[in-house]
């Protein structure tokens, strides 16, 4: 669901309210936002400005943020004009999904000039263009050329034209309304959605002028469930049902921060995502050649039995014949004893007992190849369920695993080599206090979980994690946890897994001190001794509940 027009007349406000705010660095935090760190008499902030084709948006947030090193040009170009800059005003056209900032900034020659940045939030077509005071265009986050529409040209240097009104009625100031017309063709700024409530509430008694004054009147996001996906407006949604209210940019932050951070992630990290992919494909594809070689192998018998029925018979004209019959010692049943045609039947036999011992010793070599592999196989497996649940400093920590062992280059190390040897610092932990006071810890990747539960946690505490799944190291700090904590604990170590939509999960948990290190396992990898198993369903509000994130 994409932001409408009344939605953006409610935005603006909130952020013209904060100005003036002089920009103090420009970020570029994925491929279609970008970060405007600023400062004003309310102090420090920070405006979010989304291309997304279903995400975009325009807000105030408090949320933290990757930044890439390395800025695309337009960031760039943002950065040339914009840093130092001081944002003056910000007006939306109409009741349109577009806006405008005012900049005022001093150019080379230090004179004092005026820029404008033109937001447009239209779904697919959303776009951030830097317009000169001349009305030329500076440059876009997407640039549009004559080729694709030559109606509207969006590139460096040409003249922007700007979106052309909709001329439609301004539904805060008529009380007049045509039943027999939907409203999205009356009403400047309604989307289909907005249209669908207003109309049912003017189906059952309320006025039209009412709900616009109850619209202007809002300070509010009111989130709701529909079809298991989120809808929102700024006023309660009567025509869904049960809604949260928040206040209207931490709703926002609510609604999109975990879904684009995931895109964020895999755009940061795509080459993460793309190496485990091409690994596990990989190993997945050799597998089955090594069960099939290994399936071979334990025939090896066979070509002893060749052997010494050649020796046997005592054969030896051989040369230009592929294969030989002779009876069984056995049973005298006939067998057949494929031949290498260069060769004599002596040489036959020194070849058949040659294959036979090179399969015999070949047993052993394919039986550590396969384990090795299905090591591999569940290790990338563990990896990619970790980047589809994983945050910023998850999924940089991830990176920094793969290339302690030896997957990865670290490229900017190679670079920049420096002689001291800083002191690792152990990888960020999760915790929650439970109700009881007791605080639980949580990894969630493999150098959490190795970091957790061999050097934070004590021997005597609590430990659990998800039967047969990939997931955390989850640790109660006590002794003896109350059933409540356990069973919250339980139900991170079942959520942090993949079996995360299952009902029932079983949860194994033990003292620390019956846990033993594999060795030469991957990080992460521990031995159970004796333990318990609970089986929890993961609950997203009883999580929210305690503040985890369960984006």
């Amino acid at each position: 669901m994409a932001l409408d027009g009344i939605l953006l007349h409610k935005i603006i406000p909130e952020i013209q309210s904060a100005l003036p705010m002089r920009i103090q660095k420009i970020w570029e935090i994925s491929n279609t936002e970008i970060l405007f760190q600023t400062h004003g008499d309310a102090g420090k902030q920070q405006l979010l400005i989304s291309c997304h084709s279903v995400y975009n948006r325009l807000l105030l947030t408090k949320r933290s943020y990757p930044t890439p090193s390395e800025p695309g040009n337009f960031v760039m170009v943002l950065r040339k004009y914009l840093e130092g800059a001081s944002i003056e005003s910000i007006e939306q056209a109409e009741l349109d999904r577009w806006c405008v900032m005012t900049m005022r900034h001093h150019n080379n020659l230090g004179d004092l000039e005026t820029l404008s940045l033109y937001i447009e939030l239209m779904g697919k077509y959303a776009n951030v263009i830097l317009v000169s005071p001349e009305g030329k265009i500076i440059d876009a986050l997407k640039r549009i050329p004559p080729f694709e529409n030559s109606r509207r040209i969006v590139q460096t240097g040409a003249v922007f034209e700007p979106t052309p009104s909709q001329d439609k009625k301004d539904p805060f100031h008529t009380a007049a309304v045509d039943l027999e017309v939907p409203l999205t063709k009356q009403f400047g700024g309604f989307s289909p959605f907005l249209s669908k409530e207003v109309e049912y509430r003017m189906a059952h008694g309320q006025t039209f002028s009412s709900i616009m004054q109850e619209i202007e009147a809002s300070h509010s996001l009111f989130i709701a469930n529909e079809n298991n996906e989120p809808v929102f407006h700024c006023i309660e949604l009567q025509s869904i049902g049960p809604c949260r209210e928040y206040p209207l940019f931490e709703g926002f932050d609510i609604l999109y921060y975990h879904r684009e951070e995931k895109d964020r992630i895999k755009q940061i990290s795509g080459d993460i995502y793309h190496f485990c992919t091409r690994s596990l494909k990989h190993q997945q594809q050799k597998l089955p050649r090594l069960l099939k070689e290994y399936d071979d192998a334990t025939d090896c018998d066979q070509w002893r039995i060749y052997g010494d029925l050649l020796y046997t018979y005592q054969i030896t004209d051989t040369k230009g014949t592929n294969q030989i019959i002779l009876n069984s010692l056995e049973d005298e049943s006939p067998v057949k004893i494929p031949l290498d045609p260069k060769l004599d039947g002596r040489g036959n036999a020194k070849r058949c007992y040659n294959k036979y011992n090179k399969l015999k010793k070949g047993q052993t070599y394919l039986q550590e190849q396969i384990a090795i592999t299905k090591n591999e196989i569940s290790y990338f497996e563990g990896l990619l369920e970790q980047l589809d649940q994983a945050d910023f400093n998850t999924a940089s920590e991830i990176r920094q695993e793969l290339i302690h062992q030896g997957y990865l280059k670290d490229q900017k190390n190679q670079k920049n080599r420096s002689r001291r040897k800083k002191k690792e610092e152990l990888p960020h932990i999760s915790e929650v206090i439970g109700t009881d006071g007791t605080k639980i810890s949580f990894g969630r990747n493999n150098l959490q979980n190795e970091a957790l539960t061999w050097h934070l946690a004590k021997k005597s505490e609590i430990w659990l994690h998800a039967k047969d799944y990939h997931g955390a190291h989850v640790v109660v700090h006590a002794d003896a946890p109350s059933e409540e904590t356990l069973r919250l604990a339980a139900m991170i170590a079942a959520y942090y897994s993949k079996g995360r939509n299952s009902s029932s999960v079983p949860v194994n948990w033990c003292p620390v001190s019956h846990l033993k290190k594999i060795p030469g396992a991957k990080p992460g990898m521990v031995q159970l001794g004796a333990y318990k198993t609970i089986y929890i369903d993961p609950e997203i509000n009883e999580l929210q509940r305690f503040g985890i994130d369960v984006g």
